[in-house]
């Protein structure tokens, strides 16, 4: 385009201060605010003039442009005007998508979000004694209940500490806002100053670049390796115990896996080290799972207890992963540690608030209950194919039945797997029946994009040029709806 034509498209354009004595302007800004609507006039008029400047804009577009420029400044006013964070259907089939929020949360723990929220509360306020109380009591009674009543009182005792055993077998847990800063209060108040020792094995990445030995600088501990990154023996860990070791450390390696020529300790190795050098041994889990993972087929994933059990004294794991609560930093173990942990200024700094307490709270009830359908993420993991494939082929049918002038979408029902994510089980599959999408005037990534552009909108995987939906992910009350989007792009 003549650079002679750009410049008569430019001075087409009107100035805001036209488009604010416009009547149906006139009429936003006395509803919304001058200064609203100023701002989103000034964003579509720098819209307009970025398409011209890059050639997508000819005489004819900018006339239909221009014609809609009072409805644009509405679009885009209702655009800057609303929240941006919105509910969206997840049709990729990973539970604990972390780019999706990871866990959704259970009913329950809106509920009481909301009814807690929306008044005051004892958040921190003993009732019964009508003085300060402290607001880890709320959960911590019902980590003791799914904790201390499966933990045998010897697990924690140490040959020094025998008159303490009753006391230091007592599992305690306290929250923070989540694991990253679950490992930082926990190496910084049992081992600043000090020597960790761990695998250079277990010396992982977490989401946002965030490393583990990072973590372990910012705590001021030493990180002290030890073995290859394949190989690490018990033997490894003794040699490198010194007058400057404060704490043995095995963090899972939840979103990796190393396979082939390999070898590590066994948690009774690390825990009969550690007792034997009168050590703590602390886990960094990630995940950490409350419930049996392998009741649903996913073996090799350690839960909470396991770990407990075996003698572990300071287990650090996520509240909004496997456990299917909010985002939260959990931090169980021997109660006479975990003291020391809440007692460290890092805590408060680190503490989460009412909002977290509450729905962690009502998540925890669940599990109490036995009530695991109530908990989202344990009831999508439990989907058995076939249920999935019922509800596949109901909304394929609905859309083949819906009148259509023409049928440019094909919809196939294959076989597939979906996944934990949110760096749990990364190699566990679910098996799962997928509805593929293909698109005679649309691409894969063209049909992708429409369906992210739906009210609410829809994610789904794009994979060897097709479109796929898992419904495990998706609530069956949104079934209606995606048949409804799909039989429109027919």
């Amino acid at each position: 385009m003549p650079i002679a034509s750009k410049s008569a498209l430019f001075q087409r354009l009107p100035s805001t201060d036209e488009l604010l004595r416009r009547p149906e302007i006139e009429i936003l800004a006395e509803r919304e605010g001058h200064s609203a609507v100023a701002e989103s006039i000034r964003a579509v008029l720098a819209r307009l003039r970025q398409e011209v400047a890059a050639a997508q804009l000819d005489e004819k577009s900018l006339d239909l442009a221009l014609d809609g420029l009072s409805a644009a400044v509405e679009r885009q006013l209702h655009q800057s005007l609303s929240c941006s964070l919105q509910a969206l259907v997840n049709a990729t089939g990973v539970i604990l998508h972390t780019n999706l929020g990871r866990a959704p949360l259970a009913a329950t723990a809106l509920n009481h979000i909301r009814t807690t929220a929306s008044a005051y509360s004892n958040l921190e306020f003993d009732l019964s004694t009508g003085e300060r109380g402290k607001r880890d009591v709320h959960v911590d009674r019902l980590f003791r209940k799914l904790l201390s009543d499966h933990v045998g009182t010897d697990a924690f005792v140490r040959p020094a500490q025998q008159s303490e055993a009753a006391v230091s077998a007592a599992i305690s847990t306290i929250v923070v806002n989540n694991n990253a800063a679950a490992v930082l209060l926990a190496l910084n108040s049992l081992a600043e100053g000090g020597e960790v020792i761990v695998s250079r094995g277990e010396l992982v990445e977490i989401g946002g670049s965030f490393r583990i030995p990072d973590v372990m600088s910012k705590s001021n501990a030493t990180l002290r390796e030890v073995g290859t990154t394949n190989r690490t023996r018990i033997a490894d860990y003794e040699r490198a115990i010194n007058d400057h070791t404060r704490l043995l450390l095995r963090v899972h390696r939840s979103n990796f896996e190393i396979t082939g020529f390999t070898e590590q300790p066994t948690l009774d190795e690390l825990v009969a080290l550690a007792r034997r050098r009168n050590l703590p041994l602390m886990e960094d889990l990630g995940s950490g799972a409350l419930f049996d993972l392998r009741s649903v087929g996913i073996n090799g994933e350690p839960a909470v207890l396991d770990s407990l059990r075996a003698g572990v004294d300071i287990v650090t794991y996520s509240g909004d992963k496997l456990l299917g609560g909010p985002q939260a930093g959990l931090i169980s173990g021997r109660a006479a540690l975990v003291a020391r942990l809440r007692s460290n200024a890092l805590f408060r700094a680190l503490r989460v608030d009412k909002l977290t307490c509450a729905a962690l709270e009502a998540t925890l009830l669940a599990y109490v209950k036995r009530d695991h359908d109530a908990v989202p993420v344990l009831r999508m993991m439990r989907l058995s194919k076939d249920e999935i494939a019922r509800r596949a082929e109901k909304i394929v049918s609905t859309v083949a039945s819906t009148p259509a002038k023409s049928s440019h979408l094909k919809l196939e029902l294959l076989d597939g797997e979906s996944v934990i994510g949110g760096g749990a089980a990364p190699s566990a599959v679910l098996p799962t029946r997928l509805i593929a999408l293909t698109h005679a005037d649309l691409s894969a990534d063209e049909l992708s994009a429409r369906l992210r552009a739906n009210t609410p909108p829809i994610i789904a995987r794009v994979e060897d040029g097709r479109v796929l939906l898992d419904l495990r992910t998706v609530f069956p009350e949104q079934d209606a709806n995606l048949a409804t989007v799909l039989a429109v792009l027919t």
